[in-house]
């Protein structure tokens, strides 16, 4: 008779503590939750209280175990993945820009703050030698005296009665100070706001605007500023915009422009079209100049080999934003030592940076500079797996070195190549470094209405719009970063195909 086997008793020490320290985590994120929520941020709030729910479950009850191990690949996945480009995104159907970065609270507030000074209720004063605001008493007014400026709080200094005796400095004490009495505001003990407004004088403060119903704003001098939600602006009655203003939705109006105005579509059609150039022939030109000097530096008959490979390393050993800011010297068109050589040899010296063609070249040339390196020294490690019995066979059906590469090497190198020059594409598709320091995006493409250049990248293109650009156009950066998502999704998809449909002939060679 077989023993029924008897199940342990759980070990309520360990339960315990794993309950505690489950107990003592939700607290934290309930309190970081709170934090989050309280500062206005209630996206964030929401995002880390289901972070912590997931963790609390998954991590509470053992029926969730197998999930534990897949949680943080999830989790980092949709932190730092989804829900960037989901942000971006929304961005994109708002307004967001250096003019439209406030909330409309704050916008109002902003206007609320504006005051004036009241010429009739002037208090003329003093600076004493311990810096202290002395004003004589008037008719009206006992005698007031504030601490030293440097105890301002927050610009604010307390005026309190006093009856002692002052004696004030000179006027160039006043003018000495200036900066800093123009920046000051004095409460009175009556609550009122003295602000200077001449070398002699302070004067009552007075808030300008007065708000009304639906958030309208009368000033003092009967003007009305109405808040236009559509656009984000108060507006005064001849329709002027005020800012700064604060951020509303605006549908598609952003993809719309995109996609219609000629003077965003065209130049941004020519910029996609030499991005995809650019990475091409970037993965190809270093894929080449890296291979033949791989398989160049494998030839056995070679002197001085070694010192060869480390000299041909060098441009992969130093950072490359220090190379590129050298190749940029290099290239200046009137005292970079390219053009003095050329100048002296041939009598020319190219325009690099104002003519688009040359812009182009010398950014391949640059680009290709910097890649070579890594693919020399994969297309080494691939060259020591392809035997050399091919290699003697082919010699001697009398085939020279051109046909043996060819006919040999590349065959047999290209596979284990592919992904890599996936990689290699997908990273030159957005190379925005070698842009931003080399040529900036110039020259620029003329007839737009935004700025673009002959040698911008999409990414690049993208940058100047939302941190170059004087407007800071956050709402259309994010929708062109929405449609650059998009496209090299697709084109990431197609190239996934290839490499399936590619691997999956290979497989089926006999």
């Amino acid at each position: 008779m077989i023993a029924a086997e008897v199940p342990e008793e759980p070990n309520l020490a360990r339960s315990s503590l794993k309950w505690l320290v489950l107990g003592v985590s939700a607290l934290a994120f309930l309190y970081v939750v709170w934090g989050l929520y309280l500062a206005g941020e209630p996206l964030f709030a929401v995002i880390t209280m289901a972070l912590g729910l997931a963790i609390f479950i998954l991590f509470g009850w053992a029926r969730f175990y197998t999930w534990r191990f897949v949680f943080p690949a999830v989790a980092a996945v949709a932190l730092f993945i989804v829900l960037p480009v989901l942000y971006t995104t929304g961005i994109g159907f708002t307004n967001f820009s250096a003019r439209n970065l406030l909330t409309f609270e704050r916008v109002q507030d902003y206007h609320l703050q504006a005051t004036i000074t009241d010429p009739a209720d002037k208090r003329g004063f003093g600076l004493t030698a311990d810096e202290r605001l002395f004003f004589p008493a008037t008719d009206d007014s006992p005698a007031l005296i504030t601490p030293p400026l440097g105890d301002a709080v927050n610009g604010t200094l307390p005026a309190t009665e006093t009856s002692e005796t002052v004696e004030v400095e000179a006027m160039r004490a006043v003018m000495q100070r200036r900066a800093q009495l123009q920046a000051l505001a004095v409460r009175l003990p009556d609550e009122r706001v003295l602000k200077m407004d001449g070398l002699r004088s302070f004067s009552v403060s007075v808030p300008f605007y007065e708000v009304g119903p639906d958030g309208v704003l009368t000033g003092a001098d009967g003007t009305v500023l109405t808040p236009n939600h559509e656009i984000g602006f108060y507006q005064d009655a001849g329709g002027k915009t005020l800012t700064p203003g604060w951020r509303v939705g605006v549908g598609f109006e952003n993809f719309e422009r995109v996609l219609t105005s000629d003077g965003v579509r065209q130049p941004m059609l020519q910029i996609f079209v030499w991005t995809c150039l650019f990475a091409f022939l970037s993965m190809v030109l270093t894929f080449a100049v890296g291979t033949t000097l791989a398989v160049i530096l494998e030839w056995s008959h070679l002197a001085y080999r070694g010192v060869y490979r480390v000299l041909l390393l060098l441009p992969y050993a130093v950072p490359a934003f220090i190379s590129i800011l050298v190749f940029r010297g290099l290239f200046n068109q009137n005292f970079g030592e390219i053009n003095l050589i050329l100048s002296t040899l041939f009598g020319i010296k190219p325009v690099w940076f104002t003519s688009p063609i040359l812009a182009k070249i010398m950014l391949l040339i640059v680009n290709t500079w910097l890649g070579f390196p890594y693919w020399m020294l994969l297309i080494a490690g691939f060259l020591q797996a392809v035997p050399r019995d091919h290699y003697k066979a082919a010699a001697l059906e009398g085939a020279g070195p051109v046909r043996s590469f060819f006919a040999i090497t590349l065959p047999q190198i290209l596979p284990p190549s592919v992904p890599l020059l996936i990689a290699n594409f997908a990273f030159n598709f957005n190379n925005i470094v070698l842009v931003l320091l080399l040529t900036r995006g110039g020259p620029d493409i003329p007839g737009t209405l935004i700025p673009a250049g002959s040698t911008d990248l999409l990414g690049s293109f993208t940058f100047r719009i939302a941190f170059q650009n004087s407007g800071q156009d956050f709402g259309m950066a994010s929708a062109i970063s929405t449609l650059i998502f998009i496209i090299t999704g697709v084109i990431a998809f197609v190239n996934f195909r290839m490499m399936q449909r590619y691997a999956a002939k290979r497989s089926a060679r006999p």
